[in-house]
C-alpha cells in the first residue's frame, strides 16, 4: 500500500501524552470520581483563565454549548438570530431547537460572516447574533459588537473551531456573552469522546447553564430551576483535556508553523486561495487549514487518490438540505466557496516527511 497522510491521528498523540494520560485515567477511577467532580471543576478554571473570562460551565458538546447560550439569553419562539449561511449546521440548529428563526447571511472570501450582510438582514424581531470563528482564524469582532451594541443584539460566540485564536489581543470566546466550544475529538482541544462547554463573564449566565446541564437542578440545594436537559461533561473527558490544556499554547505554534510551510510551498499555485489574510488584528490558530481549489472535487478527489485525507465536509450547504427548511435567500461566496473548499492535513501528530508529502501531492495535480 502507497503512502497514507492521515487528516488527524488520535492514536499517535495518545502515544506521546500517554503517560500523562493514564495517570489520569487511574486518578479518576481510582477515586470513582465520575460525574461533576473536582477534575471538572479544575478544567473549567483552568479553561476560563485561557480563555481570559470570569467562568467556564463544562457541557457535553458544542451544541449543547450553542443551545444553552441562547436559552440563557431568553431568546426563543418569535426573535430571529442571525448565522452564517456557511458553518456547521449545529450553529443553525441551536437557534431552530430555542423555537428562534435563524437569518442567514453569506459569509466573506475568509469563511466568516460578513458584517454588512448582517447588518442588513436586522429586523424589529432580531434579538441575537451568532459570529461562527472558522477554523481557527476569528471574525471582525469589532464590526460585530458594533452592529450589537447599535441594535441591542445579544452576541452568542461559535467558537467551536478556534480555541486559542485573538482579536486585537483579546481571546475569541470572551467578547459575546457566552463563548461556545466543541472538544470533539479531531478539535484542536479534543477529548475521546464528544464534550463541550461555554465560556462567560455573567454570573447568572454560569448559573443558568450549571443549573440547566443537569436536568435543571441546583446541585447545592437540589432546588429545581426549571425543566433541563442531561448534558454536563464527563469528569474524565475533563480530567483529559486539563492533561491537553497545558499543551495547547505549544500545540498552536506547531500548528502556525506548518501553515507556513504550507504557504511557503504553495503560494506559487495560482488556482489556490490559501488560508492567509492580511489583518494584523487577528490571530489564526489553524483548528483547519481550509483551502480553495478553482477545480474543486477534482483537487481533493486527486488528494484522496494519493493517500492524503482531506476534509470538503461543505460541498453542499446546509441550508439547501431540504429537510432542514431553511431560506436560501441567495448566498453567491458561500456557493463559490463550497465548491472550492479542502482542508489539508494540520495536526501536530504529522511529521515532517508527511508534510513534504501533502505538499508534493497538491504540487502534482498543477503539474508541478
Amino acid at each position: 500500500m502507497g503512502t497514507r497522510v492521515r487528516f488527524v491521528d488520535p492514536a499517535r498523540l495518545y502515544k506521546t501524552l500517554k503517560e500523562e494520560l493514564d495517570a489520569a485515567y487511574f486518578s479518576v477511577m481510582e477515586k470513582g470520581d465520575l460525574i461533576d467532580r473536582g477534575q471538572l471543576r479544575s478544567f473549567e478554571q483552568n479553561l476560563a483563565n485561557f480563555v481570559g473570562t470570569t467562568y467556564a460551565v463544562g457541557l457535553n458538546s458544542g451544541y449543547d454549548a450553542l443551545h444553552l447560550s441562547l436559552r440563557a439569553a431568553g431568546i426563543g419562539p418569535g426573535d430571529e438570530v442571525i448565522v452564517p449561511a456557511h458553518t456547521f449546521v449545529a450553529s443553525c440548529s441551536a437557534i431552530v431547537n430555542v423555537g428562534a428563526t435563524p437569518i442567514l447571511v453569506d459569509v466573506l472570501p475568509d469563511f466568516n460572516i460578513d458584517p454588512d450582510a448582517a447588518e442588513r438582514a436586522v429586523t424589529p424581531r432580531t434579538k441575537g447574533i451568532m459570529p461562527v470563528h472558522l477554523s481557527g482564524w476569528p471574525c471582525d469582532m469589532d464590526r460585530v459588537m458594533e452592529i450589537a451594541v447599535r441594535f441591542g443584539l445579544i452576541v452568542v460566540e461559535d467558537a467551536c473551531q478556534s480555541l486559542g485564536a485573538d482579536f486585537r489581543g483579546r481571546k475569541v470566546g470572551s467578547f459575546g456573552i457566552t463563548g461556545c466550544w466543541s472538544f470533539y475529538p479531531f478539535k484542536i482541544l479534543g477529548g475521546y469522546g464528544d464534550g463541550g462547554a461555554i465560556t462567560t463573564n455573567d454570573p447568572e449566565v454560569a448559573s443558568f447553564a450549571r443549573r440547566m446541564r443537569y436536568n435543571g437542578e441546583d446541585r447545592q440545594t437540589g432546588e429545581y430551576h426549571g425543566h433541563g436537559y442531561t448534558c454536563l461533561l464527563d469528569n474524565l473527558q475533563a480530567a483529559f483535556l486539563d492533561v491537553k490544556l497545558k499543551r495547547l499554547p505549544d500545540w498552536i505554534v506547531r500548528r502556525q508553523s506548518i501553515a507556513e510551510r504550507y504557504r511557503e510551498a504553495l503560494s506559487d499555485l495560482p488556482d489556490l486561495l490559501l488560508p492567509h489574510y492580511d489583518d494584523a488584528r487577528r490571530t489564526h490558530i489553524y483548528q483547519n487549514y481550509t483551502l480553495r481549489s478553482k477545480q474543486g472535487s477534482a483537487f481533493s478527489d486527486h488528494m484522496k487518490e494519493n493517500g492524503v485525507e482531506v476534509l470538503t465536509q461543505f460541498r453542499k450547504p446546509y441550508y439547501r438540505h431540504a429537510a432542514l427548511k431553511l431560506v436560501d435567500r441567495g448566498f453567491p461566496e458561500t456557493e463559490a466557496l463550497s465548491r472550492e473548499v479542502c482542508s489539508l492535513p494540520m495536526n501536530v501528530e504529522i511529521d515532517d516527511v508527511e508534510i513534504d508529502y501533502v505538499i508534493k501531492t497538491v504540487r502534482s495535480f498543477y503539474g508541478k
